[in-house]
């Protein structure tokens, strides 16, 4: 590097290639993240939380790779040293009290000299296995009271970030601090620096940081609640706020947990946050100990985890509860859902029966806001979608039978299995909620007291995400669920909550510690999409391919009405007909031209594959039908594709290499090949003789259904109340213990009981 010096010795240098290359395509975002004591350090503050920090490195690494420029700002040198002291003397075996009386005897300080070097030397070593490499940069506040020593560290640090793949590390010179240090320095009457948080606040300001992450064991600065009580964590403060946080924090509510170890307690953390925040540096302020809180913090422009000191005024309609809650919206479902599982069968009967009522007294105000949704969209969607999407009363009225159909079940606490394992040691297995549902759907605004109903009856608490189509329908429908639940259980009316937005999807999917089960129901790039960008468990299916195969021994007339009803009922469905397969015979003797004037009377274009194109004796059928190579293809409309095929297994073969696992249909008068296709065809349904269409919750009697799984474990095919249960095992004994069985006072039995 070159240095020119002149006038006020201020340096003009050289850029290396890769601030160079910054400089022409734009600087790299430059974030610093701050780890507090209680993150680095272990419980009994000897020695390093390795897991955790192993973690925290992963995290920046995985920043740094992405292209961040990335500096830390780190404690934990004071239970290093005390870690080093402890094995290299043998006080681990010691009793607690005994082993602090002794550490007790030696200063901080000398702690800080012995464990600042191996701390290092643990960073160096773990950041090595991302191929980057670390520079320590030790300072004390009178290094940042001083003007000209902040711009001799920032230029310190440029340097290093210019070098490629080096990690600047930060870090309070414990070894020297001073009883003034301890007691807070002044930076010009602005901000005291006493602690690892103001000493990064300054730096990050100093260093022209974007973003500053303050990590300790508080999940964020709270709001004062009830009785002077913590109420709820605070999503945002905006840079028009700061007083009110100020006022917060000297209040006697009590803003914050206090952290365990550590000189910088939230006050300090405010204070920092405060500081950075009026220069143009946003700040974070959350729990290092949760999963993944690095790269939410330091990614998303408006982080959902911990508080937010954003530099921006937020405008009204982009307030923290409206916009940036939906982890909070979250978690109160999941609590109000235990409010709920709790409720015994007859008040879920009764929330149900309340909502199935409601669903006929309010319809008026229901299909008013259904017209206004249509109204509005009704030059933007195709006519299959505006069908899904349009309500009447005989759909309410339908919705409301398959709602009262749910309040006659009782499915949570069924015992499934009983087993004695021991005298006195009885095992029992039974049905519980599986927890916390996110349910994605599209224009359908009937699916959401469908989905609440079963929800309802299965104690499920349930987030919900509609098409925006629908926003008016799924806003008073929501409402009314709610009310039906608040009439019986106010304690669980958030048990329900309907979420809005793309973003706000996005962030529950990233919430896999809350949501245990995502239902997408909707178009093949939905469910595509949910599946490749979530953690949570996905039951759904991607395609609704579905086939019906006519046999050579087939009666005409039924394979008509089959084919038409498969097809033609609601085209847009997942269950509808997209591929129909044709025996050979029934090409030979003509009989296939009867099926495609049952399918050109009813409007579905028919598109030929590539086998049926080759077969002479078609061609008088077929020649005006456009050709289709694809036989993959779900059309969700009034067309499919025709094919033919040699023999019932021919069939099964087709179905298997192109098929979805949805529906399968097989026309026959022949019981001995139709069981044969029951039995070889791998799918969620197979039907004999029977419209594809009946592969439906309702129909099944199941009451309603959530959605319609091809996985093969958990549920599969219409998912009713039993697929959104789960189970668990309760043991009731009489003090019986392992060893009793390893001495031979008790003997295992496992005899199973009649349920």
């Amino acid at each position: 590097m070159i240095r020119v010096f002149g006038h006020g010795a201020r340096r003009l240098r050289l850029l290396s290639p890769r601030r160079l290359f910054s400089a022409a395509v734009g600087p790299r975002p430059r974030v610093m993240v701050k780890l507090g004591t209680a993150v680095v350090t272990r419980k009994d503050e000897c020695g390093i939380a390795l897991g955790r920090l192993a973690s925290v490195v992963e995290q920046v690494a995985e920043m740094h790779a992405q292209g961040h420029d990335v500096i830390m700002v780190t404690s934990g040198a004071i239970g290093y040293g005390k870690q080093r002291v402890v094995n290299r003397h043998g006080l681990s075996a010691l009793a607690e009290e005994e082993k602090s009386r002794r550490l007790g005897r030696i200063e901080p300080q000398a702690f800080a000299a012995h464990g600042q070097s191996g701390l290092m030397s643990l960073y160096e070593i773990m950041f090595r296995q991302y191929g980057l490499s670390t520079a320590q940069i030790l300072l004390h506040a009178s290094d940042l009271k001083d003007s000209e020593r902040r711009s001799r560290l920032a230029n310190t640090v440029f340097d290093l970030l210019s070098m490629d793949g080096v990690i600047p590390i930060v870090n309070e010179n414990d070894a020297i601090i001073t009883e003034d240090a301890l007691e807070g320095g002044d930076l010009k009457g602005i901000i005291s620096i006493s602690d690892n948080d103001s000493i990064a606040a300054v730096a990050a300001v100093a260093m022209e940081v974007s973003r500053l992450v303050l990590l300790s064991d508080v999940d964020g600065v709270y709001s004062s609640g009830p009785d002077g009580k913590l109420g709820s964590v605070i999503p945002v403060v905006s840079a028009d706020a700061p007083l009110q946080i100020e006022q917060l924090a000297k209040s006697d509510a009590g803003f914050a947990p206090k952290s365990r170890v550590g000189r910088g307690g939230m006050l300090s953390k405010i204070d920092a946050a405060r500081y950075a925040q009026e220069r143009g540096v946003e700040v974070v302020i959350a729990n290092g100990f949760k999963e993944n809180v690095v790269s939410e913090s330091s990614h998303s422009p408006l982080p959902l985890c911990g508080t937010f000191f954003t530099t921006n005024t937020l405008p009204e309609n982009n307030k923290p509860d409206e916009k940036l809650n939906v982890k909070e919206t979250a978690r109160h479902a999941r609590q109000a859902g235990r409010a709920l599982a709790q409720l015994n069968a007859s008040e879920r009967s009764e929330i149900l029966n309340r909502l199935a009522n409601l669903l006929i007294e309010r319809s008026d105000e229901i299909l008013k806001e259904n017209a206004l949704d249509i109204e509005e969209h009704k030059d933007k969607l195709a006519d299959t979608m505006l069908a899904r999407l349009k309500l009447s009363p005989a759909k309410l009225e339908s919705l409301s039978k398959g709602i009262k159909m749910l309040a006659k079940e009782n499915p949570l606490g069924r015992v499934l299995s009983k087993m004695k394992v021991a005298e006195n040691l009885d095992l029992v297995k039974e049905t519980v909620p599986i927890g916390v549902l996110l349910i994605i759907f599209e224009s359908r605004p009937d699916a959401l007291p469908q989905i609440a109903g079963l929800s309802i009856a299965s104690g499920n608490a349930l987030l919900l995400k509609g098409g925006k189509e629908a926003t008016r329908s799924n806003a008073v429908l929501h409402k009314l669920v709610q009310e039906a639940i608040g009439s019986v259980c106010k304690e669980a009316t958030e048990s329900c909550q309907l979420v809005s937005g793309r973003s706000e999807v996005s962030t529950l999917l990233e919430m896999h510690d809350v949501i245990d089960l995502c239902i997408p129901r909707g178009s093949n790039e939905l469910v595509q999409h949910i599946q490749n960008n979530t953690k949570i468990p996905v039951m759904g299916h991607a395609d609704g391919i579905c086939h019906v195969y006519i046999d050579k021994d087939c009666d005409l007339e039924m394979a008509m009405r089959v084919v038409r009803d498969s097809k033609t009922d609601y085209p847009a469905a997942c269950n509808a007909m997209e591929t129909l397969l044709v025996h050979r015979s029934l090409v030979e003797d003509g009989r296939l031209s009867s099926i495609l004037e049952t399918l050109d009377e009813a409007g579905v274009t028919v598109n030929v594959a590539p086998r049926i194109r080759k077969e002479n004796s078609a061609q008088k059928f077929i020649q005006k039908y456009p050709p289709q190579d694809d036989l993959h293809v779900e059309y969700g409309c009034l067309e499919c594709t025709l094919e033919i095929v040699d023999d019932m297994k021919d069939a099964v073969a087709h179905i298997q290499a192109n098929g979805s696992g949805h529906t399968e249909v097989i026309v026959t008068k022949n019981s001995s090949t139709a069981e044969e296709f029951l039995q070889a065809v791998d799918s969620a349904c197979v039907f004999h003789n029977s419209s594809s269409r009946f592969s439906d919750g309702f129909r099944f009697g199941l009451g309603a259904e959530v959605g319609i799984s091809t996985a093969r474990i958990h549920a599969r095919g219409p998912v009713g109340i039993d697929g959104l249960l789960t189970t668990k095992w309760i043991l009731r004994g009489k003090g019986h213990t392992v060893q009793d069985f390893s001495d031979g006072k008790h003997t295992y039995i496992h005899e199973a009981q009649p349920l």
